[in-house]
């Protein structure tokens, strides 16, 4: 059993002013039938990232249906946390309406940035997306000292609200490499979090110096993630937890994802969103170029056992 590649999905035209490139963190939410919205960044000509989305048929021959001719988030204003540029990490719909999930971030000098989680909400998948707050919901703290990057959120049920995000463990300084794990907090209201700083996905051997943009799902009892892994280049990792996320055992090589033979994601395969349609498990990610070349998508072969 393995993931069936279904091919590349979506890629940017260039054509509009706030997409020129990439169509990165694909983030899918259920609209009707077997149609998804799609939520992803794309980068201006300042390479600013903003929030736009694309409809697409889920099936084994996905197509594009419609696309946001504007973005639903652009950058925050001068000086706010999220100034440079937003990465989407999550997407949680609720009976009161949408929220995003996202990581802001600033340029910086001695570090070359500075990463924070914020949230936007909106009545509806369609509307229009307004800030929680001009500030971050996660910032650095004395638990995540450094940065912190792409969240993951889901609902467990009335007042259980879990995020995997990602935390640097060092400082990136000038051209250090970072030391970037997964962490976990939790919440009763999705906006207030409690966090205890400890590392809940680390890193598989000494090649890997990064994992970030964690996707989680239900499969029976236990949670399933998977998440983008670097070393030498970036691959897609996965975890499997029976204790409802307290313990995680990697399982890369049955769950991951490497790279193609040729084409869009030959050269690496990241930032990871799982989802269930039909009672199948889907995988919507990038390729090459950090999502530079779009995003595709990946349908499970086979029965997923507990």
């Amino acid at each position: 059993m393995s993931w069936r590649r279904l091919g590349l999905v979506y890629a940017s035209s260039g054509t509009l002013p706030w997409a020129r490139s990439h169509a990165a963190l694909p983030t899918p939410i259920h609209l009707d039938g077997d149609i998804f919205r799609f939520f992803f960044s794309s980068r201006d000509a300042d390479k600013k990232s903003h929030v736009g989305w694309v409809d697409v048929e889920v099936c084994d021959t996905p197509r594009v249906l419609d696309a946001a001719l504007a973005p639903v988030l652009a950058p925050g204003a001068d000086g706010a946390f999220d100034d440079s540029g937003v990465g989407i990490g999550s997407v949680v719909v609720t009976d009161e309406g949408v929220s995003i999930y996202y990581m802001g971030w600033n340029l910086g000098i001695r570090s070359p940035w500075r990463n924070s989680i914020g949230l936007a909400r909106s009545s509806s998948s369609g509307g229009a997306f307004a800030r929680y707050s001009p500030g971050p919901i996660l910032d650095r703290s004395p638990e995540d000292p450094y940065t912190l990057s792409y969240p993951c959120v889901l609902q467990f049920g009335l007042g259980d609200w879990r995020m995997w995000y990602g935390s640097n463990v060092a400082p990136a300084v000038g051209n250090a490499d970072m030391q970037h794990v997964i962490k976990q907090a939790r919440s009763v209201d999705g906006i207030r979090w409690v966090r205890d700083g400890k590392t809940v996905i680390g890193f598989a051997d000494e090649t890997e110096y990064a994992l970030a943009r964690p996707s989680v799902v239900k499969i029976g009892d236990n949670l399933l993630m998977c998440f983008a892994c670097r070393g030498a280049s970036y691959r897609i990792g996965a975890a499997i937890s029976r204790d409802t996320g307290l313990n995680w055992e990697r399982c890369d090589a049955e769950m991951g994802l490497g790279v193609s033979e040729h084409g869009w994601d030959s050269e690496m395969t990241c930032y990871p969103a799982l989802f269930w349609h039909k009672s199948r498990l889907w995988l919507a990610h990038n390729g090459n170029g950090y999502g530079a070349t779009g995003f595709g998508l990946a349908v499970w072969e086979g029965s997923i056992s507990d």
